[in-house]
């Protein structure tokens, strides 16, 4: 079975510029997606980007590196058109068509390989057609509109103990597995029977901002005393 990965790494951002080489404990952001794919079990990385300074980097790991145009880099582009640019490229280029491909957002820098293979074998053993990751949540969660908020996931009449909440799963936006073909057809990151790969919520932190940066340099320090 092919596993192929996709790692989205435009040179655009409005929070941190140049977000994905950006410093992290001496490293680049981008150093370690592409370090926690290619010491997994999928079978390619490919870097999609469209600066040169984050493909000259992507390259120094041997991993491929697509340039996507500037059309699928804004910062209103979804990022399933940039996954669908890199598959018809490979295809069109190569012939090259893997059975499935694997999202790795590079602002999941805690994300490891170890957690990849382990959502990989969730997906392979239990046959979803998708799987993402996220974390189990005990937050109590409401919609705001115009001031007024509506409770999502409880009734305050009925407010459950913390450890009640067992069931409810924050996406964290570190790793998306679904079949190529199922992709093609539905142009969406997951889709059919859908399964959820439960990480740490310590190692679910999403870099937007520089406060996100500071708060994953100390998670960091923290799991090298453990």
């Amino acid at each position: 079975m092919k596993t192929l990965s996709i790692i989205p790494a435009r040179g655009g951002s409005k929070g941190i510029p140049l977000k994905n080489l950006v410093s992290l404990r001496r490293q680049p952001l981008l150093y370690y997606t592409v370090n926690a794919s290619i010491n997994s079990k999928i079978n390619r990385t490919i870097v999609t980007t469209d600066d040169e300074r984050i493909a000259n980097y992507a390259k120094k790991f041997g991993v491929d590196v697509i340039m996507r145009p500037k059309h699928l880099a804004s910062d209103t582009a979804q990022i399933e058109p940039s996954m669908m640019h890199v598959l018809d490229a490979l295809e069109e280029n190569e012939g090259y068509v893997p059975d499935t491909v694997v999202l790795l957002q590079n602002t999941s820098p805690l994300r490891t390989s170890d957690h990849i293979d382990q959502a990989l074998h969730l997906f392979k053993t239990k046959r979803f057609d998708s799987v993402f990751s996220g974390f189990l949540s005990h937050y109590l969660l409401w919609t705001l509109s115009n001031h007024k908020g509506t409770p999502i996931n409880y009734d305050p009449k009925k407010r459950p103990n913390r450890q009640d909440m067992k069931n409810n799963v924050i996406e964290n936006g570190a790793i998306y597995i679904t079949k190529n073909s199922l992709f093609k057809k539905t142009k969406c990151r997951i889709s059919g029977k859908i399964g959820i790969h439960i990480m740490p919520e310590e190692y679910s932190i999403q870099i937007d901002q520089k406060s996100d940066l500071m708060i994953a340099e100390q998670i960091l320090k923290g799991l090298d005393k453990s």
